[in-house]
C-alpha cells in the first residue's frame, strides 16, 4: 500500500467530507479549512476497517444521472406523500412488496436500500439472507409490479453501470 492510500484510504471520502464540513459552517475561514482537512483524514482512517470491499466506480457519469433521477423522485414523492398525509385516510394503504435483487456488491445493494429508503413513502424494510430480495415498505401503491419495476429501472439498473454488478 502506498503512503499517499495510507493517509487517504478513501479519497473521495475525504474530499467529501471537507465540503460538506465546509457547507456545514458556511465559512472558508482557514481555521474551518483546516478542521475539515483533519476531518478528511481522520474519519476515513478510522473507518476503513468498515469498508472491506474497494469500492470502483466504472461509470461516473451514471453517477450524476442517478443523483438527478433520486432528487427528482425525493422531491415528487414529498408532494405525493403530503396529498397522502393531508387528504382523506382512505388513500394509505400500507404493504410490503418483495423486490428481486440483481446486485453483486454489497457496497450497490447498501446503495440501493438507503435510495429506497431516502425517498418518501418507501422504506428498506429487510435484506433477505440470501441477499436476493429487498422488502420495501410501502405508504400506498396502486400497482405493486408497477412498483417493483420502477425501482428496478430507476435505482437498480444505474447502480448496476455505475459499480459494474
Amino acid at each position: 500500500m502506498s503512503a499517499v492510500r495510507r493517509v487517504f484510504p478513501h479519497p473521495i471520502t475525504s474530499v467529501l467530507l471537507v465540503v460538506v464540513w465546509l457547507l456545514l459552517q458556511q465559512s472558508l475561514s482557514p481555521g474551518h479549512l483546516l478542521l475539515g482537512a483533519v476531518l478528511g483524514i481522520v474519519i476515513p482512517l478510522f473507518t476503513r476497517r468498515f469498508w472491506p470491499e474497494r469500492i470502483r466506480v466504472a461509470r461516473p457519469l451514471v453517477v450524476l444521472r442517478f443523483i438527478v433521477v433520486v432528487l427528482w423522485d425525493i422531491l415528487a414523492a414529498n408532494f405525493s406523500v403530503a396529498r397522502l398525509a393531508l387528504g382523506p385516510a382512505s388513500g394509505i394503504q400500507p404493504g410490503f412488496v418483495r423486490l428481486p435483487v440483481d446486485l453483486d456488491s454489497d457496497f450497490a445493494l447498501t446503495v440501493l436500500a438507503s435510495t429506497v429508503s431516502l425517498t418518501p413513502g418507501t422504506v428498506s424494510a429487510e435484506v433477505t439472507a440470501d441477499r436476493a430480495e429487498l422488502i420495501i415498505h410501502y405508504l400506498a401503491c396502486d400497482d405493486e409490479a408497477e412498483l417493483v419495476r420502477s425501482v428496478k429501472q430507476r435505482y437498480e439498473a444505474p447502480l448496476k453501470e455505475i459499480f459494474a454488478c
